[in-house]
């Protein structure tokens, strides 16, 4: 089936994160040392076949390159001559990290698995990717909370379960 790709690059660790077959959501789908990458895409695309790798570029605030985007620059040519074929395109990936950790939050993770590197990485991947799906596709998979009838608002059913 076919795959979209979202990578987190990091010098040590790399998060990834897998389309569905239709290209509407994005999954978290593993943390990897950062040296393994190339072989765990390999390995993985004899499964799925990868239509796009969208990666997290980090760029500043201020729209300028940010200290890691020398790493994730150094990535891309090896990424590129490993799956020649396949299109690379680059998300901004500001927040991700910010997003990851109140994403695990909202989940119920505990502060405990929150400190796992690793979670944030994978999770920050399906940021990214999610935010590419969301922006070609002209729409957000995310359900705005005001649109959420009360009777399945998460504090309407904690507060019943209390009485």
């Amino acid at each position: 089936m076919d795959r979209l790709i979202g990578i987190d690059y990091g010098l040590k660790r790399t998060g990834l994160a897998a389309s569905d077959p239709l290209g509407v959501f994005a999954s978290a789908l593993d943390t990897v040392d950062s040296t393994k990458i190339i072989d765990y895409l390999r390995k993985y695309s004899q499964n799925e076949r990868i239509v796009m790798f969208v990666v997290g570029y980090p760029v500043n605030m201020d729209g300028q390159p940010s200290q890691a985007q020398a790493h994730v620059d150094a990535f891309l040519p090896s990424l590129r001559k490993a799956f020649p074929d396949v299109p690379v395109t680059l998300e901004d990936e500001r927040f991700t990290s910010v997003l990851a950790h109140r994403a695990m939050i909202d989940g119920g993770m505990k502060a405990s698995r929150r400190k796992d590197k690793a979670s944030v990485d994978k999770i920050s991947a399906a940021i990214i990717l999610q935010g590419y799906l969301d922006r070609v596709s002209g729409s957000s998979a995310f359900i705005d909370p005001s649109a959420v009838p009360d009777s399945l608002s998460r504090n309407n059913t904690r507060n019943k379960r209390r009485k």
